[in-house]
């Protein structure tokens, strides 16, 4: 709003006009707002969870410490949400395409966590909604998504093509995976292109929602995410850096990063509350809408191919689950008992637990959370960093 402000006024004289005109300046205001409105609405939130005793109900699993934080207060994914759109409709030119689209991921997959978590604390309904409805309306919206990608005019789809590293000018044609050519060959093209990003969104926001279950984790490692994403944004954007990194020149996807520094902004914001001991957690209300922001920026700034390697914590987690349902699944059936390959997933919960180590059959200790959690962002950094540099290789 005051982006829009500042250019209806832009006939007249006023003294620091011009800065709206940054992206860099638009940036910090909107995560410095976020930041703000994150530590002074999370305060008030906690206590209103608080006094409404809308607590986490805690199931024992055996983990140390985890009883202790029965009662927490939880659907803090209220606060980020609140947070990042106070400093995206502040600072974020609402009129382009992609604001509009993160926007919209943002409510929905925040509306659809909070149904979630709705059921789980007030019907008392531990399993929250349903997973059958949760990924109905997970591919609704990447459908939505995909569809205005392919069709909006304010988007530049003429050609199929993502970043990836490895590959001449660091780029990948979703046309190589057509096996039929001509005409018919380019809607198999498009085809492809349309289930990829509904596969992504669909991906990210299972992967962090999974993530989700130590304090800060899924907090800090978004933030790390947010960081690298920003980044791209702010280069893809510019035909200069563009050029020079040989990158994808993506008119108009600068405006993501005012948008992710203000998602950066609101994460820190909340991370003051939820690192460990949390004071509050995010629910599916935050995890949800998180890794629907993740997987629509990453996708409309064309570097979805690299999320298995700059969301690796995230992507690892969703994989020890898949890995151990589906190996207890096959040893029950060829066995008449399951077997698992880690002690429990995800995989944080592995390192958690005290117990024998599935693959070596020797006791191992439990790791304290606090601790692994640390060495989890230190990954996510290095993934962060390794992310960035692999764009020179080619």
């Amino acid at each position: 709003m005051l982006y829009h402000l500042f250019e209806a006024l832009k006939d007249f004289d006023i003294p620091g006009q011009g800065l709206m005109s940054y992206l860099s300046f638009r940036a910090i205001m909107a995560s410095l707002t976020s930041l703000i409105v994150a530590l002074v609405a999370g305060r008030k939130i906690i206590d209103a969870l608080q006094k409404k005793q809308i607590g986490e109900t805690i199931r024992d699993l055996g983990l140390e410490g985890q009883m202790q934080k029965t009662g927490t207060p939880t659907m803090g994914g209220m606060i980020i949400i609140i947070a990042l759109l106070a400093g995206v409709l502040l600072f974020c030119n609402l009129t382009n395409i992609y604001i509009i689209l993160l926007l919209i991921t943002t409510l929905w997959f925040g509306g659809l966590g909070f149904i979630d978590d709705y059921i789980k604390v007030f019907k008392h309904d531990k399993n929250g909604l349903s997973e059958k409805a949760k990924l109905i309306g997970q591919i609704i919206i990447g459908f939505g998504i995909a569809f205005t990608v392919c069709l909006s005019p304010s988007i530049d789809t003429d050609t199929l093509t993502t970043t990836i590293p490895f590959v001449k000018s660091n780029e990948f044609d979703y046309a190589w995976l057509s096996p039929f050519k001509g005409q018919f060959g380019v809607y198999c093209t498009w085809a492809i292109y349309v289930i990829m990003i509904v596969i992504v969104i669909t991906a990210c926001s299972n992967s962090v929602n999974l993530t989700d279950g130590m304090d800060g984790l899924s907090t800090g490692t978004s933030a790390i995410v947010a960081v690298v994403l920003g980044i791209f944004g702010y280069l893809s954007g510019n035909i200069n850096n563009a050029a020079y990194l040989n990158i994808m020149y993506i008119p108009g996807s600068g405006e993501m990063a005012v948008f992710l520094a203000a998602l950066l902004g609101a994460l820190l914001g909340f991370l003051w509350y939820n690192c460990f001991p949390a004071q509050v957690f995010m629910g599916d209300t935050g995890s949800l809408a998180l890794g629907g922001i993740i997987g629509v920026a990453a996708v409309l700034m064309r570097k979805e191919l690299l999320l298995p390697l700059l969301c690796g914590i995230f992507f690892v987690e969703a994989l020890s689950v898949i890995l151990q349902r589906s190996y207890f699944k096959h040893t029950k059936k060829k066995y008449g008992e399951g077997r698992r390959i880690f002690k429990m997933t995800p995989l944080h919960h592995h390192y958690q637990k005290e117990g024998i180590e599935a693959l070596i059959k020797k006791p191992v200790r439990a790791i304290p959370e606090a601790k692994i959690v640390a060495r989890f962002w230190i990954i996510g950094i290095l993934l962060a960093v390794l992310s960035i540099a692999l764009l020179k290789l080619r």
